[in-house]
């Protein structure tokens, strides 16, 4: 006698658009077509990738440490860091060329849109005396770098499990072509800027 198989029906998974990306797409593209007086939506500045960078300069021979801050990046992103190369061998650090000395994340899409929304709404208003980000942190081509100083502000690191307190650079990189633009585009998008 044949056995029967059970076929399991499943619905199709929905992708839900990222909340920021809704706000982009409703409220920010209008606001900067009327504010700069762009003449195509495709002028308008956009998100374009937000890098992640981490140093690992104490750790640098222990490799339990590495693995650690690797995972600790990977919960806050939700995406594998590369490891960074030291390109010269420096004697007065301790530094050899092909020594790992640091972790990235370049995140794009829909992970870039989450974790812009996590970090502007959940973890820089967890930092401790928070008054606002600078608005002076732009390099002349439209893009935003910001050091923070702790990796517990983001709520998938538990306090327990920390080993050390390290810190880490956020570059968003945009598509507006002076910093002007760029400035409006983040604050649009939630930045909490300092008054």
């Amino acid at each position: 006698m044949a056995k029967k198989v059970e076929v399991k029906e499943t619905t199709p998974e929905v992708k839900v658009p990222s909340r920021v990306k809704t706000l982009y797409e409703t409220e920010v593209v209008p606001a900067l077509i009327k504010k700069f007086g762009y003449k195509s939506v495709m002028e308008v500045p956009r998100l374009e990738k937000i890098v992640i960078n981490t140093g690992l300069g104490d750790i640098k021979d222990n490799q339990k440490s590495m693995q650690t801050v690797e995972r600790e990046l990977m919960m806050i992103t939700g995406q594998k860091p590369i490891y960074r190369k030291a390109t010269k061998s420096v004697a007065n650090f301790k530094l050899r060329e092909g020594m790992n000395i640091g972790l990235k994340v370049t995140l794009r899409g829909t992970r870039m849109y989450d974790f812009y929304d996590k970090l502007v709404s959940i973890a820089l208003p967890r930092v401790r005396d928070f008054r606002g980000v600078s608005d002076k942190a732009f390099d002349g081509r439209g893009n935003y770098a910001l050091g923070l100083k702790e990796q517990l502000i983001f709520p998938e690191i538990s306090y327990d499990q920390v080993e050390k307190i390290r810190g880490m650079d956020v570059c968003i990189v945009t598509t507006a072509k002076t910093d002007e633009e760029a400035r409006e585009l983040l604050r649009l998008l939630g930045m909490p800027f300092k008054k």
